[in-house]
């Protein structure tokens, strides 16, 4: 009698558990009947990239100032007073502190001087980034750095602002989705079944490229550009990129 009862008990349990089975995946799926253990049964799932590009709205210039020295604190001394010079001259053109920042700072003793003990000499480099807001003015203000005492225009690094990244994500995403939407239907097609709608979406991070120029004005010279002449620099497209998941539920066609 006891084997019997827990005979009857285990199907018991196993058809409830078969029962709940339609269930499990679905919760919170639009657009798929959880009641519809076929539709769950079948699916499409497609991972594609969409990418969307727009003019630049912001740019980061970084410039550096070089000094050299047979005595290290000589060598910080030649930097403060640049880095006065140099932020100065930069305010006054109408940036704020907030967009003239130090991205590096280093004095060490040269390479030189470490073949040659009898001799000690130090070189230091104070490396600044400038972020802009008016991407048209980065020729300018390329050039009141380099005039202020930059020794070197390292790198110009044009993007986007949040809000326009924001903007310009969106078109990727829907760029994204059509592609994917795509994909799956000849997937879909080429298997003997019809999608029913999308069951779950998911999205990876977003890349985004800036548009670079190196090595921009290559080792400025502080009076390298003529009198009155503003330094150009070419801009273009910043892109966005973007990679979804998406599983389509199916059915039979």
């Amino acid at each position: 009698m006891n084997r019997k009862l827990v005979t009857a008990v285990g199907v018991a349990l196993l058809v409830a558990l078969a029962g709940c089975s339609g269930l499990v995946g679905s919760t919170g799926n639009a657009g798929v009947d959880a009641g519809d253990e076929s539709t769950l049964e079948r699916n499409v799932e497609v991972t594609a990239d969409g990418e969307a590009t727009a003019e630049p709205d912001r740019a980061t210039i970084r410039v550096a100032v070089t000094a050299t020295g047979n005595d290290s604190g000589a060598v910080r001394d030649e930097l403060a007073a640049s880095d006065d010079a140099l932020r100065a001259a930069l305010t006054d053109w109408g940036l704020d502190e907030d967009d003239i920042r130090t991205d590096r700072y280093d004095v060490r003793e040269s390479y030189e001087t470490r073949e040659n003990p009898d001799r000690t000499r130090y070189q230091g480099t104070h490396r600044y980034a400038i972020r802009l807001d008016d991407v048209d003015a980065v020729g300018e203000v390329i050039d009141v750095a380099v005039g202020a005492g930059a020794d070197e225009v390292q790198r110009i690094e044009f993007g986007l602002s949040e809000e326009r990244e924001r903007e310009v994500r969106e078109a990727a995403i829907e760029n994204a989705m059509a592609n994917a939407e795509d994909d799956a239907t000849t997937l879909a097609d080429s298997s003997g079944l019809e999608l029913a709608g999308a069951y779950s979406v998911s999205t990876a991070d977003a890349g985004v490229t800036p548009y670079r120029v190196s090595d921009a004005a290559m080792a400025a010279e502080s009076d390298g550009a003529d009198a009155g002449a503003s330094t150009g620099v070419e801009t273009g497209d910043v892109s966005v990129r973007v990679s979804v998941n998406v599983v389509y539920a199916a059915e039979q066609a």
